[in-house]
């Protein structure tokens, strides 16, 4: 089985890339991050013509997760059963960041779009950090009723855990996507089980899948590695292959970060 997840930055306005990646790599299954769109708003009729099933949380036009399969697609689930409401001033409600469904042999997948931070000094930074308690809780749960669970927790986390996983502390100094706080959620999600399956086939430094549209960041090589695949025990032992379509970057009306791509045999 061979499945992707791509922070597609609107799939209105790239629904032909969509379809064109689909057939170019012969996925299986696609998790998709800020749609940007409710489900009614989309035109599914290509994707369904092709043979994929989809499912799509979007409550207006920001956010938004989609699973694209043609494998099945069942129990689906909208949110993380812990999730902070937003703004958390007793207005907010649940974002559409995460949706989930069975896919393949019972392969548990999880697109997700972790909340971006903003600024160290915002509330929507202690909202991130909560965020990623409640996927860490939610996996927690999944492999303690199950530790033999095939489940992968897939998306743009907005975090890059490492140094080399941007291309210049120096610059990142006093923002977010680097602090300690971030990185100590992402690696408690770690710590859970879930393994990134990628890296240790494409260590980096210099391994991206996300260029800044401004300042020239994409032929500059100036990156970030914030897209990733994480597997529990029994997926990181079916991983045959991994990519990342850093071609999809280019050209014109192409999204800000790249697909990241991995083969199962499961």
């Amino acid at each position: 089985m061979r499945i992707a997840t791509w922070n597609i930055n609107s799939l209105r306005a790239r629904m032909d890339r969509v379809l064109a990646f689909l057939e170019r790599h012969e996925v299986d299954v696609l998790a998709l991050q800020e749609i940007k769109a409710r489900p009614a708003q989309l035109d599914l009729t290509a994707l369904e013509a092709s043979g994929y099933e989809v499912a799509a949380h979007g409550l207006n036009q920001w956010n938004g997760v989609a699973l694209i399969s043609r494998v099945g697609l069942s129990d689906v689930r909208t949110e993380l059963p812990e999730a902070p409401t937003w703004p958390e001033d007793g207005t907010g409600v649940v974002e559409a960041r995460a949706l989930g469904g069975i896919v393949g042999d019972g392969l548990r997948i999880w697109s997700l779009y972790v909340p971006n931070g903003r600024e160290l000094d915002h509330p929507h930074y202690g909202y991130k950090l909560r965020w990623l308690e409640a996927l860490r809780a939610e996996g927690a749960r999944e492999l303690a009723a199950d530790p033999a669970a095939r489940s992968v927790l897939v998306g743009d986390f907005n975090v890059a855990p490492l140094d080399e996983d941007v291309w210049d502390m120096a610059f990142f100094e006093g923002k977010t996507h680097v602090t300690e706080p971030e990185r100590a959620a992402f690696r408690a999600v770690v710590d859970e089980g879930f393994a990134d399956v990628v890296r240790p086939e494409h260590p980096g430094p210099g391994v991206y899948t996300y260029w800044d549209y401004q300042a020239l960041r994409f032929p500059k090589k100036e990156g970030m590695r914030i897209d990733f695949v994480l597997g529990s025990p029994a997926v990181q032992k079916a991983v045959t292959g991994s990519f990342i379509d850093r071609e999809e970057r280019k050209g014109k009306g192409a999204s800000d970060h790249a697909p990241v791509v991995v083969d199962l045999e499961l």
